[in-house]
Protein backbone atom coordinates (compact mmCIF):
# COMPACT_ATOMS: atom_id res chain seq x y z
CA UNK A 1 0.00 0.00 0.00
CA UNK A 2 2.56 2.46 1.42
CA UNK A 3 6.11 3.27 -0.74
CA UNK A 4 9.20 3.11 0.61
CA UNK A 5 11.26 5.57 1.62
CA UNK A 6 10.43 8.58 3.86
CA UNK A 7 10.61 12.73 2.40
CA UNK A 8 10.75 15.01 5.59
CA UNK A 9 9.29 18.45 5.25
CA UNK A 10 12.08 19.96 7.44
CA UNK A 11 15.17 21.30 6.01
CA UNK A 12 18.26 19.13 7.25
CA UNK A 13 21.48 21.39 7.76
CA UNK A 14 24.26 20.35 5.34
CA UNK A 15 27.31 18.76 7.27
CA UNK A 16 30.57 19.51 5.17
CA UNK A 17 33.74 17.06 5.81
CA UNK A 18 36.72 19.38 5.73
CA UNK A 19 39.64 17.40 3.73
CA UNK A 20 43.12 17.53 5.60
CA UNK A 21 46.22 17.68 3.43
CA UNK A 22 49.25 15.98 5.45
CA UNK A 23 53.14 17.92 4.51
CA UNK A 24 55.55 15.47 3.66
CA UNK A 25 58.22 14.85 6.21
CA UNK A 26 60.31 18.13 6.34
CA UNK A 27 57.94 20.79 4.80
CA UNK A 28 56.81 21.69 8.32
CA UNK A 29 57.53 25.06 6.81
CA UNK A 30 56.00 24.79 3.79
CA UNK A 31 52.95 27.19 3.21
CA UNK A 32 49.34 25.39 3.85
CA UNK A 33 47.81 24.09 0.91
CA UNK A 34 45.03 26.38 -0.57
CA UNK A 35 41.07 25.39 -0.18
CA UNK A 36 40.21 25.54 -3.82
CA UNK A 37 37.74 28.05 -5.47
CA UNK A 38 35.11 25.50 -6.40
CA UNK A 39 35.34 23.51 -2.91
CA UNK A 40 34.80 26.99 -1.16
CA UNK A 41 32.45 27.84 -3.03
CA UNK A 42 30.31 24.42 -2.78
CA UNK A 43 30.77 24.19 1.23
CA UNK A 44 29.38 28.63 1.59
CA UNK A 45 26.34 27.27 -1.16
CA UNK A 46 25.58 24.26 1.29
CA UNK A 47 26.37 26.68 4.42
CA UNK A 48 23.53 28.87 3.03
CA UNK A 49 21.18 26.53 1.81
CA UNK A 50 21.14 25.19 5.31
CA UNK A 51 20.62 28.77 7.12
CA UNK A 52 17.98 28.98 4.28
CA UNK A 53 16.41 25.95 5.55
CA UNK A 54 16.29 26.59 8.61
CA UNK A 55 14.77 30.14 8.32
CA UNK A 56 11.71 28.97 6.42
CA UNK A 57 11.41 26.07 8.93
CA UNK A 58 10.98 29.01 11.73
CA UNK A 59 8.93 30.88 8.84
CA UNK A 60 6.83 28.18 8.96
CA UNK A 61 6.62 27.13 12.49
CA UNK A 62 5.56 30.96 12.79
CA UNK A 63 2.53 30.20 10.26
CA UNK A 64 1.85 27.14 12.05
CA UNK A 65 1.53 28.65 15.77
CA UNK A 66 -0.60 31.67 14.56
CA UNK A 67 -3.20 28.89 13.05
CA UNK A 68 -6.25 27.17 14.85
CA UNK A 69 -5.42 23.63 15.67
CA UNK A 70 -7.57 21.78 13.28
CA UNK A 71 -7.19 18.32 12.88
CA UNK A 72 -4.82 18.19 15.52
CA UNK A 73 -6.94 19.32 18.41
CA UNK A 74 -7.52 16.46 20.45
CA UNK A 75 -11.18 15.42 19.25
CA UNK A 76 -10.70 15.83 15.79
CA UNK A 77 -7.22 13.70 15.60
CA UNK A 78 -9.05 10.93 17.58
CA UNK A 79 -12.15 11.64 14.84
CA UNK A 80 -9.28 10.99 12.07
CA UNK A 81 -7.75 8.00 13.16
CA UNK A 82 -11.42 6.46 13.45
CA UNK A 83 -11.92 7.76 10.10
CA UNK A 84 -8.54 6.17 8.74
CA UNK A 85 -8.99 2.90 10.63
CA UNK A 86 -12.56 2.39 8.89
CA UNK A 87 -10.79 2.22 5.11
CA UNK A 88 -7.68 0.02 7.15
CA UNK A 89 -9.38 -2.10 9.34
CA UNK A 90 -12.95 -1.36 8.72
CA UNK A 91 -14.06 -0.52 12.14
CA UNK A 92 -13.71 2.53 13.76
CA UNK A 93 -12.25 1.07 16.82
CA UNK A 94 -8.93 2.14 16.26
CA UNK A 95 -7.66 0.46 19.27
CA UNK A 96 -8.39 -2.90 18.79
CA UNK A 97 -6.33 -3.07 15.29
CA UNK A 98 -2.67 -2.72 17.40
CA UNK A 99 -1.89 -6.57 16.96
CA UNK A 100 -3.93 -7.47 13.76
CA UNK A 101 -1.37 -8.07 11.36
CA UNK A 102 -1.59 -9.68 7.72
CA UNK A 103 -0.78 -9.86 3.92
CA UNK A 104 -3.27 -8.43 1.74
CA UNK A 105 -1.84 -9.29 -1.78
CA UNK A 106 -1.01 -6.07 -2.55
CA UNK A 107 3.11 -6.26 -3.22
CA UNK A 108 3.51 -4.44 0.32
CA UNK A 109 4.04 -8.03 2.37
CA UNK A 110 2.97 -7.75 6.02
CA UNK A 111 -0.15 -5.15 6.65
CA UNK A 112 0.42 -4.52 10.78
CA UNK A 113 -0.68 -2.19 13.56
CA UNK A 114 -2.93 0.36 13.70
CA UNK A 115 -2.15 2.31 10.64
CA UNK A 116 -1.00 -0.73 7.84
CA UNK A 117 2.76 -0.80 8.71
CA UNK A 118 4.13 -2.63 5.82
CA UNK A 119 7.08 -4.60 5.73
CA UNK A 120 7.59 -3.96 2.50
CA UNK A 121 7.24 -0.14 2.45
CA UNK A 122 10.02 0.49 5.32
CA UNK A 123 7.79 2.07 7.98
CA UNK A 124 7.39 -1.34 9.64
CA UNK A 125 11.09 -1.63 9.68
CA UNK A 126 11.68 1.86 10.83
CA UNK A 127 9.15 1.23 13.88
CA UNK A 128 10.52 -2.01 15.04
CA UNK A 129 14.27 -0.43 14.65
CA UNK A 130 12.96 2.61 17.01
CA UNK A 131 11.31 0.15 19.34
CA UNK A 132 14.31 -2.23 19.77
CA UNK A 133 16.18 1.55 20.42
CA UNK A 134 14.51 2.20 23.57
CA UNK A 135 13.21 -1.43 24.33
CA UNK A 136 15.54 -3.57 23.56
CA UNK A 137 15.71 -7.17 23.58
CA UNK A 138 11.75 -7.47 22.82
CA UNK A 139 10.17 -9.96 20.78
CA UNK A 140 10.49 -8.10 17.38
CA UNK A 141 14.23 -7.26 17.45
CA UNK A 142 15.75 -10.49 16.54
CA UNK A 143 13.32 -9.92 12.99
CA UNK A 144 15.55 -6.87 11.87
CA UNK A 145 17.91 -9.10 9.84
CA UNK A 146 15.07 -10.12 8.22
CA UNK A 147 13.16 -7.20 7.93
CA UNK A 148 16.36 -5.19 6.38
CA UNK A 149 16.80 -8.12 3.69
CA UNK A 150 12.88 -8.13 2.36
CA UNK A 151 12.50 -3.81 2.95
CA UNK A 152 11.17 -2.80 -0.41
CA UNK A 153 9.56 -6.23 -1.11
CA UNK A 154 6.81 -8.50 -0.61
CA UNK A 155 8.71 -11.42 0.32
CA UNK A 156 8.21 -13.30 3.72
CA UNK A 157 11.88 -14.65 4.10
CA UNK A 158 12.98 -14.68 7.64
CA UNK A 159 9.99 -13.86 8.64
CA UNK A 160 7.81 -16.73 8.59
CA UNK A 161 6.63 -18.52 10.62
CA UNK A 162 7.09 -16.75 13.61
CA UNK A 163 7.11 -12.97 13.31
CA UNK A 164 2.78 -12.58 12.92
CA UNK A 165 2.63 -14.57 16.42
CA UNK A 166 5.77 -12.18 17.56
CA UNK A 167 3.93 -9.46 16.44
CA UNK A 168 0.36 -10.48 18.76
CA UNK A 169 2.43 -10.87 21.21
CA UNK A 170 4.29 -7.51 21.11
CA UNK A 171 0.91 -5.45 20.54
CA UNK A 172 -0.20 -6.53 23.47
CA UNK A 173 2.66 -4.80 25.69
CA UNK A 174 1.67 -0.63 26.38
CA UNK A 175 5.31 -0.08 25.35
CA UNK A 176 4.69 -1.12 21.62
CA UNK A 177 1.23 0.12 21.53
CA UNK A 178 2.78 3.70 22.33
CA UNK A 179 5.65 3.17 20.27
CA UNK A 180 2.78 2.21 17.17
CA UNK A 181 1.21 5.90 18.10
CA UNK A 182 4.23 7.87 18.07
CA UNK A 183 5.35 6.77 14.89
CA UNK A 184 2.16 7.23 13.22
CA UNK A 185 1.91 10.72 14.38
CA UNK A 186 5.83 11.08 13.65
CA UNK A 187 5.58 9.65 10.00
CA UNK A 188 1.84 10.64 8.55
CA UNK A 189 -0.35 12.35 10.80
CA UNK A 190 1.99 15.61 12.14
CA UNK A 191 3.70 15.69 8.41
CA UNK A 192 0.35 15.95 7.06
CA UNK A 193 -1.39 18.34 9.08
CA UNK A 194 1.48 20.99 9.07
CA UNK A 195 1.60 20.48 4.91
CA UNK A 196 -2.16 20.98 4.61
CA UNK A 197 -2.19 23.74 7.44
CA UNK A 198 1.05 25.56 5.24
CA UNK A 199 -1.28 25.19 1.62
CA UNK A 200 -4.46 26.88 3.62
CA UNK A 201 -6.60 24.19 4.17
CA UNK A 202 -9.10 23.50 7.15
CA UNK A 203 -9.94 20.53 9.23
CA UNK A 204 -11.28 18.54 6.08
CA UNK A 205 -8.34 18.98 4.00
CA UNK A 206 -6.08 18.62 6.72
CA UNK A 207 -7.59 14.71 7.19
CA UNK A 208 -7.46 14.66 3.12
CA UNK A 209 -3.44 14.94 3.88
CA UNK A 210 -3.35 12.76 5.88
CA UNK A 211 -5.24 9.74 4.76
CA UNK A 212 -3.34 10.09 1.41
CA UNK A 213 0.02 9.70 3.14
CA UNK A 214 -1.37 6.70 4.74
CA UNK A 215 -2.31 5.06 1.78
CA UNK A 216 0.69 6.66 -0.67
CA UNK A 217 3.11 6.70 2.02
CA UNK A 218 5.60 9.57 2.33
CA UNK A 219 8.22 8.41 -0.74
CA UNK A 220 9.47 10.21 -3.58
CA UNK A 221 8.02 7.64 -6.17
CA UNK A 222 5.64 8.48 -8.67
CA UNK A 223 2.69 7.08 -6.67
CA UNK A 224 3.64 8.74 -3.80
CA UNK A 225 1.84 11.67 -1.84
CA UNK A 226 4.36 14.58 -2.74
CA UNK A 227 4.51 13.40 -6.27
CA UNK A 228 0.50 13.08 -6.27
CA UNK A 229 0.55 16.67 -4.73
CA UNK A 230 2.80 18.13 -7.69
CA UNK A 231 0.19 17.08 -10.25
CA UNK A 232 -2.52 18.23 -8.20
CA UNK A 233 -0.67 21.71 -8.21
CA UNK A 234 -0.46 22.09 -11.64
CA UNK A 235 -4.57 21.86 -11.94
CA UNK A 236 -5.64 24.23 -9.18
CA UNK A 237 -4.18 26.50 -6.88
CA UNK A 238 -3.59 25.86 -2.57
CA UNK A 239 -5.64 28.42 -0.81
CA UNK A 240 -2.71 29.68 0.46
CA UNK A 241 -2.25 30.83 -3.40
CA UNK A 242 -5.53 32.39 -3.91
CA UNK A 243 -6.82 29.28 -4.89
CA UNK A 244 -10.14 28.18 -3.55
CA UNK A 245 -10.51 25.21 -1.62
CA UNK A 246 -13.39 23.14 -2.44
CA UNK A 247 -11.96 23.15 -6.32
CA UNK A 248 -8.54 22.75 -4.77
CA UNK A 249 -9.99 19.60 -2.71
CA UNK A 250 -11.89 18.21 -5.99
CA UNK A 251 -8.87 18.18 -8.08
CA UNK A 252 -6.45 16.59 -5.07
CA UNK A 253 -9.62 13.87 -4.99
CA UNK A 254 -9.68 13.52 -8.67
CA UNK A 255 -5.54 12.84 -9.01
CA UNK A 256 -5.94 10.88 -6.15
CA UNK A 257 -8.48 8.32 -7.08
CA UNK A 258 -6.84 7.76 -10.44
CA UNK A 259 -3.27 7.42 -9.04
CA UNK A 260 -5.21 4.88 -7.14
CA UNK A 261 -6.88 3.19 -9.75
CA UNK A 262 -3.21 3.40 -11.50
CA UNK A 263 -1.82 0.64 -9.39
CA UNK A 264 -4.84 -0.66 -8.20
CA UNK A 265 -7.30 -1.54 -11.12
CA UNK A 266 -9.55 -3.20 -8.90
CA UNK A 267 -9.20 -1.41 -5.96
CA UNK A 268 -11.94 0.03 -4.16
CA UNK A 269 -11.99 3.56 -4.22
CA UNK A 270 -14.73 3.88 -1.09
CA UNK A 271 -12.37 6.07 1.31
CA UNK A 272 -12.61 9.04 -1.66
CA UNK A 273 -15.83 8.29 -3.26
CA UNK A 274 -18.59 7.51 -0.38
CA UNK A 275 -16.22 9.23 2.36
CA UNK A 276 -14.36 12.10 1.65
CA UNK A 277 -16.02 13.33 -1.93
CA UNK A 278 -19.54 12.99 0.12
CA UNK A 279 -17.53 15.49 3.16
CA UNK A 280 -16.60 17.73 0.45
CA UNK A 281 -19.99 17.55 -1.74
CA UNK A 282 -21.74 18.61 1.54
CA UNK A 283 -19.34 21.72 2.00
CA UNK A 284 -18.20 20.50 5.73
CA UNK A 285 -14.46 22.39 5.35
CA UNK A 286 -14.50 21.72 9.33
CA UNK A 287 -14.88 17.94 9.27
CA UNK A 288 -17.84 18.84 11.85
CA UNK A 289 -19.95 15.91 13.12
CA UNK A 290 -22.26 14.35 13.07
CA UNK A 291 -20.38 12.50 10.06
CA UNK A 292 -21.83 9.50 8.00
CA UNK A 293 -20.09 7.82 5.13
CA UNK A 294 -19.54 4.37 3.69
CA UNK A 295 -17.45 1.94 3.29
CA UNK A 296 -16.42 -1.39 1.50
CA UNK A 297 -20.28 -1.35 1.54
CA UNK A 298 -20.71 -0.70 5.22
CA UNK A 299 -22.21 2.39 6.47
CA UNK A 300 -20.74 3.86 9.47
CA UNK A 301 -21.84 7.48 11.63
CA UNK A 302 -20.00 9.04 13.96
CA UNK A 303 -21.51 11.92 16.32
Amino acid sequence: MKRAGVLFLAGVPVVATAVYFVLPSGAADAPAAPTSVGAQSSLDDAKDRAEQDHQKQDEDDAIIASLPPGLAAPDRKELAHRLVSSAEHSTTDWRSTYGIIEDRDDDCGYTAGIIGFCTGTHDLLTLVEHYTGSHPGNGLARYLPALRKVDGTDSHEGLDPGFTDAWKAESELPEFRAAQEEERDRVYFEPAVRLAKLDGLGTLGQFVYYDAMVFHGTGTDESGFYALRERVLKKAKTPAAGGSEKAYLDAFLDVRRATMLTRYPDRDTSRVDTAQRRFLQAGNLGLDTPLTWEMYGDSYTLS
